[in-house]
């Protein structure tokens, strides 16, 4: 236990290093090199942020920009993971489920969720659905792909000596298939939010007044690079505070397993 505790003590030790290390390579960049023609001093961007709690970016203050965005991120999320499980799930466990929807998610797996904008706002409007589309389609591939790999991994000798003991198909996918699944939905689901983070940009260039994607993209198109990272780094903190929160239900639910430890 006390390994574990100073382990995970230097590992947090050497990411605040490595932060802070970053910060300063970026300050001394920017001071003594022609980067600062190009991106602000790092302590400009830090003081933009913190005026941006109390003063209002557009009509919102940056924590209000987040709630939009959080808002639109969950939902599409939580609509990947309640298609995207069962679908990888019944791939991997099934051969005619694997033989009829493989072919398909194979063909529609390589198109990114930009290149669905323009459909998206034809069948839904410039409202918030095609939003919840672009994240939802963004996070589905990963989570379908690592459900179907963690279904595909289910142990052979124990599902042979399940069967020889009796167990019928439901008892076989209750007890074994799925509990060998849990580890690597978990990877998807990682990977879901991410891609959700990172689909939020692309989903609030579709008529939005608000969100940490509007910031970025309100920023770039009045060449205001503070504003621009500003957005992004609270995109970036907030995804690795949501991260965190993942892995630690998944602790939490995965005691037994030490992938992602």
């Amino acid at each position: 236990m006390k390994i574990l505790r100073k382990s995970k003590s230097e590992a947090i030790s050497y990411g605040i290093f490595s932060i802070v290390g970053f910060v300063l390579l970026w300050a001394l960049l920017v001071e003594f090199t022609d980067v600062k023609k190009v991106m602000p001093n790092p302590f400009i961007v830090f003081e933009a942020l913190m005026k941006s709690f109390t003063n209002a970016i557009g009509t919102q203050v940056l924590p209000v920009h987040i709630l939009y965005s959080l808002k639109r991120v969950f939902t599409g999320y939580i609509l990947a993971c309640i298609i995207g499980i069962p679908v990888g799930i019944i791939m991997g466990y099934s051969k005619l489920g694997e033989a009829i929807i493989k072919p398909i998610f194979e063909l529609l797996r390589p198109i990114p969720g930009l290149a669905w904008i323009p459909l998206a706002i034809l069948w839904f409007g410039i409202g918030e659905t095609p939003k919840y589309f672009i994240i939802c389609v963004s996070a589905s591939v990963s989570i379908i792909l690592n459900s179907y790999s963690g279904a595909k991994q289910a142990d052979e000798v124990l599902i042979g000596a399940a069967k020889m003991l009796g167990a019928n198909k439901l008892q076989i996918f209750l007890n074994i298939t799925l509990p060998c699944a849990v580890p690597q939905i978990f990877a998807g689901l990682q990977v879901g939010l991410s891609s959700s983070w990172m689909a939020v940009i692309a989903a609030e260039m579709i008529r939005s007044g608000e969100g940490t994607g509007w910031i970025i993209t309100t920023g770039m198109e009045s060449g205001n690079t503070v504003q621009i990272l500003v957005g992004m780094v609270s995109i970036g903190v907030v995804g690795l505070l949501l991260a965190n929160l993942l892995r630690s239900i998944e602790r939490r639910l995965c005691s037994w397993n030490i992938q992602g430890k």
